[in-house]
């Protein structure tokens, strides 16, 4: 966990910061994440970071550009020594991944005290705020985590038959708001910024479910049409799925990013095998993986073994970028360690 004196820390900075830049990881727990230091800090302007983990261009960049006198990091497992030398400004680094070890900022991860505490990050920016409960149970939902404080929410109806983080998101109205949140961050970066602006004003989960207010609709409609292409993918995906262990599926760049929103809509649909999602982009393989029963990043270092390539993340959820040609044996290789569970 981490220690109310430690949020009290986090609130501290925000409510004294004038300028603070926030940098958030492009996932449904990202966004909600920034979205509700948004909501409660108006002041607070967020960069979603739609790159790989150890490229770190765009800070330098957006910093240069913002001059804030506070940087926030949310949700992102890697931050290099070198970017935080670099800031000039105090960092808070907020996450939830496996643990490193960084000086010159305040780093804040539940898994420093317990490393088995899987509490994602959007569950601690609601303790931070102390609001908005419905709109943080979209990203803590999203990362297949139920809270301690659920009993406390007022929109119950909408869960209804869900008692597992799978059947809430696959079953259930709130797996729609987890997609609307997860389609939002999608295309151009000027619709992207729109769709955040409008996140912002809304004030319960049926002006988006029911399409209720302009922003709402908006919203859902953004969804609606991305979905059908996501519905494509999510077809095509099961229908390639074979008795192997593991379920391999590639797709073209010319596609929006579905990796991580497939790769657990598969595992639902297939919980025995390990799932891995790749997207082919600049002639590299973007890679998602899933699995309820196998430590992906105890095997992952295994298989990354002779491949031009990087990955890592959580025990049961993973990501990794592959070069293109090294793809099928970062597979073979994989596909290795499993037959050995």
């Amino acid at each position: 966990m981490i220690a109310e004196k430690e949020l009290q820390e986090m609130r501290n900075a925000l409510e004294k910061a004038e300028n603070p830049l926030v940098f958030f990881d492009d996932d449904p727990d990202g966004l909600v994440s920034y979205l509700l230091l948004k909501r409660k800090y108006e002041k607070c302007q967020g960069i979603p970071l739609k790159v790989s983990m150890r490229d770190e261009s765009l800070y330098y960049t957006v910093l240069e550009d913002k001059n804030p006198d506070l940087v926030v990091i949310l949700d992102r497992a890697e931050v290099s020594q070198e970017l935080i030398d670099h800031i000039r400004a105090p960092v808070v680094w907020l996450d939830h991944h496996p643990p490193v070890k960084r000086t010159g900022v305040k780093y804040y991860n539940p898994r420093l005290e317990d490393p088995s505490d899987r509490s994602p990050t959007s569950y601690w920016a609601y303790k931070v705020v102390q609001q908005d409960l419905w709109f943080a149970l979209i990203g803590i939902f999203a990362d297949w985590y139920i809270p301690d404080f659920l009993d406390n929410f007022e929109y119950k109806e909408l869960i209804k038959g869900g008692d597992t983080p799978p059947k809430i998101l696959f079953e259930t109205p709130y797996g729609v708001l987890v997609k609307v949140i997860s389609f939002a961050l999608k295309g151009k970066t000027s619709d992207v910024k729109k769709n955040i602006e409008k996140f912002v004003k809304i004030k319960s989960p049926y002006e988006i479910l029911e399409q209720t207010t302009a922003n709402g609709k908006a919203l859902y409609k953004n969804y609606d049409k991305i979905n059908k292409d996501y519905d494509a993918l999510l077809k095509t995906a099961s229908e390639s799925a074979t008795k192997d262990d593991v379920l391999v599926f590639v797709y073209p760049s010319d596609l929006h990013s579905f990796t991580g929103g497939l790769s657990n809509e598969l595992l639902y649909k297939f919980p025995d095998k390990l799932i891995v999602i790749a997207r082919e982009k600049d002639g590299n393989l973007r890679v998602s993986m899933r699995s309820s029963s196998i430590v992906i990043n105890k095997i992952l270092p295994k298989a990354l073994e002779g491949v031009e390539g990087y990955g890592g993340g959580h025990e049961y959820a993973c990501g990794a970028n592959i070069k293109k040609e090294d793809f099928e044996k970062f597979v073979e290789q994989l596909k290795k360690e499993v037959k050995k569970k």
